[in-house]
């Protein structure tokens, strides 16, 4: 069906999301022209490759000998294991590239989307959500049941190492893989342009994939920093620098290359996500080597000043991260699931404005009762607050963009997960503001009220939008009719919601509870309670939890599972590729 695409500039009404049909007219003439130009150009394209493919050589062979030295000189385990990945990696990279060096290399065709990336994406998705909520319910069964942490795996598999791997799976390695597949998908349908930069996209993802092992092995070994959102060291850290920049690239080239006159709303929060991270990535984490064959590192802030600096970036990794790039899967995939134009072009302008305004100074309500000066913390507050408005406006959008649809919620489990997602984006942002209140904080801050608000943003809210967006992908990207089942899209739709309902009220409970306890104080001033009182009154709790995680992972796996038969057993529509209309 024929849609408008969202005007930047002009105040028109949003209708449908185009998917931009090949046109014959646009292929007339392609391919055609003298032999002896087409001769040339191949000669020189061959030219070409053979010079780039000498390059790769030289840079891979040079990086693998490096790797090398530095297995052999590295300073501590961590640097040591990171050292023989890479290694290897730069060695098979080598060696497959070396095989194929004079082999022809077919020209890729400009008029058909780039989506192997995309799909490589799809399924690291489904693999590294599986991964982190596995992770994530083995801490959780730790904390319930300490003898978890086993005495044969101290220091590899106890709670303390787990912890940031789970963290970072989830967020950085489930969620950003996401957002890589889902803005490559978008950024082409709604710009009618291939993706800029050739393979390049093929780096963001290997590349990054590969930041993702490096910095999971790192915490397992010990290798951290501590910082929130932030553990890598220091050579994880210029890794992903490289694959971000080279992100960017791709993806500002194809919006700068596109065959479209407007850029379409999702896009402006993908792009307000990539410029934000990089920007918080590269100044949260400067730091000084102690050596270059070592892991460790010194932080170039320090005391307040880098307390402040770490939660600049640790909220704003929530703000832009978790929530702009996800907004950006909302305003893409919830109009296409319901097939219903987004309900207000003026306020998706509203909320995007507010939100990259706001949210950038909300940092330091993490910060209330600390060294940070009362006025700093009470900035952070204020704009959390009014923060709040513009976030509802968004779930608001978001929400009655199914006007005239609203029969879909009965029959469309996956338009009912995305929705929900929307639900869940609104409660958390609601509950944020209110705990960054300074006088609410002093009873929640520290307390596993937080971590209940966490978990009902990411398992509600980024979980839930994503897993609607892998059930609108997947089908199209493999060219099937449909979904396997739409009863595991509705099984697994009621585990997850159940799941977090259950991790949520149990730790909005607990929270309330440790918060009152800390705070009691005898007639002599001394604490009533002890850590110890606090821990086994929190053990009913700690049990729920564990079981909503259980339920919330059996729901990712029945996904993973009918993906996989979608692209297994399901007929094709068609081995024709999508196309775009040439210029």
């Amino acid at each position: 069906m024929d849609i408008v695409i969202l005007s930047e500039l002009p105040l028109q009404a949003l209708t449908w999301i185009k998917e931009f049909p090949p046109s014959p007219v646009h292929m007339q003439g392609v391919g055609k022209g003298p032999a002896h130009e087409d001769s040339m150009r191949r000669d020189k394209d061959k030219r070409d490759d053979s010079m780039w493919n000498t390059v790769k050589l030289v840079v891979l062979g040079l990086v693998a000998l490096f790797a090398a030295i530095a297995a052999n000189y590295g300073r501590d385990l961590s640097y040591q294991v990171h050292a023989v990945i890479i290694m290897f990696v730069a060695a098979g990279l080598f060696i497959w590239t070396l095989r194929r060096f004079d082999e022809p290399v077919a020209a890729a065709n400009p008029n058909e989307y780039l989506d192997g990336p995309i799909r490589a994406g799809a399924i690291a998705t489904a693999f590294w959500g599986a991964v982190g909520f596995l992770a994530g319910v083995f801490i959780a069964a730790q904390l319930a049941f300490p003898v978890l942490n086993f005495e044969w795996a101290q220091g590899y598999a106890n709670f303390g190492r787990l912890r940031p791997l789970h963290t970072s799976a989830v967020i950085f390695a489930f969620g950003g893989n996401a957002l890589l597949c889902t803005s490559f998908y978008v950024v082409q349908r709604t710009s009618a342009a291939r993706l800029f930069g050739g393979n390049l996209a093929w780096f963001v993802f290997w590349g990054y994939n590969l930041f993702i092992v490096l910095a999971a092995t790192g915490y397992l070994l010990g290798d951290t920093q501590s910082k929130e959102y932030a553990e890598p060291e220091w050579y994880i850290d210029l890794w992903l620098t490289i694959v971000w920049v080279a992100y960017l690239v791709v993806f500002l080239g194809t919006i700068l290359k596109r065959k479209e006159p407007h850029i379409y709303v999702a896009n402006w929060f993908y792009l307000s996500f990539i410029v934000t991270i990089a920007m918080l990535h590269i100044v949260n984490n400067l730091s000084i080597p102690v050596s270059i064959f070592g892991s460790k590192s010194v932080q170039v802030f320090a005391g307040v000043q880098d307390a402040m600096t770490q939660w600049w970036y640790g909220h704003n990794a929530v703000g832009f991260f978790l929530t702009a790039g996800f907004l950006g899967m909302m305003y893409y995939f919830v109009p296409k699931q319901a097939e219903r134009p987004v309900f207000s072009y003026k306020l998706s302008i509203i909320h995007f404005w507010a939100l990259i305004f706001l949210y950038i100074w909300a940092g330091p309500h993490h910060l209330h009762y600390t060294a940070l000066p009362d006025w700093a913390s009470t900035l952070g507050m204020v704009f959390s607050v009014i923060l709040w408005m513009p976030s509802w406006g968004g779930m608001i959008n978001g929400l009655m963009t199914l006007s005239g649809a609203w029969d879909k919620l009965r029959t469309d489990p996956i338009i009912r997960m995305m929705v929900i997602s929307i639900g869940f984006y609104g409660m958390s942002t609601f509950e944020g503001p209110m705990m960054s209140i300074r006088a609410v904080n002093s009873l929640s801050h520290y307390t596993d009220w937080t971590i209940g608000h966490v978990h009902s943003g990411a398992l509600g809210w980024n979980g839930m939008i994503t897993f609607g967006a892998l059930y609108f992908l997947v089908p199209r990207l493999w060219n099937r009719e449909k979904l396997y089942s739409l009863s595991m899209v509705n099984w697994h739709f009621w585990l997850a919601t159940i799941g977090i309902v259950l991790y949520a009220a149990s730790m909005w409970v607990t929270g309330i509870m440790e918060g009152l306890m800390w705070r009691e104080v005898d007639a002599q001033g001394f604490l009533v309670n002890s850590f110890a009182d606090t821990v086994a009154a929190k053990f009913p709790m700690y049990v729920v939890r564990a079981l909503g995680g259980v339920m919330y992972l059996t729901g990712a796996l029945i996904m993973c599972y009918n993906l996989w038969m979608t692209v297994r057993a399901q007929p094709k529509i068609s081995d024709a590729p999508a196309m775009v209309p040439a210029e």
